[in-house]
């Protein structure tokens, strides 16, 4: 099973990047540059996932060897 999680990203009035992973409620970072925005959420995406493996909770992966992020 392949999961493919979007990253949205918008530019605040204050000029910071927002991006954020409508997946996975709660997974938002900002950055000074877009592309800062995007690698802070794509690590945070990790780590929930992480934590859910290791909790035992119910998964939404298998395993990290399946998902992958894209920009609308």
């Amino acid at each position: 099973m392949n999961r493919k999680y979007t990253i949205e990203t918008e530019r605040e009035t204050d000029g910071r990047w927002l991006a954020e992973i409508p997946e996975l409620p709660g997974v938002m970072t900002y950055g000074s540059t877009r592309e800062e925005a995007q690698s802070h959420v794509e690590a945070l995406a990790l780590r929930v996932l992480a934590e859910e493996l290791e909790s035992n909770l119910t998964p939404r992966v298998s395993s990290f060897s399946n998902i992958s992020f894209s920009l609308p």
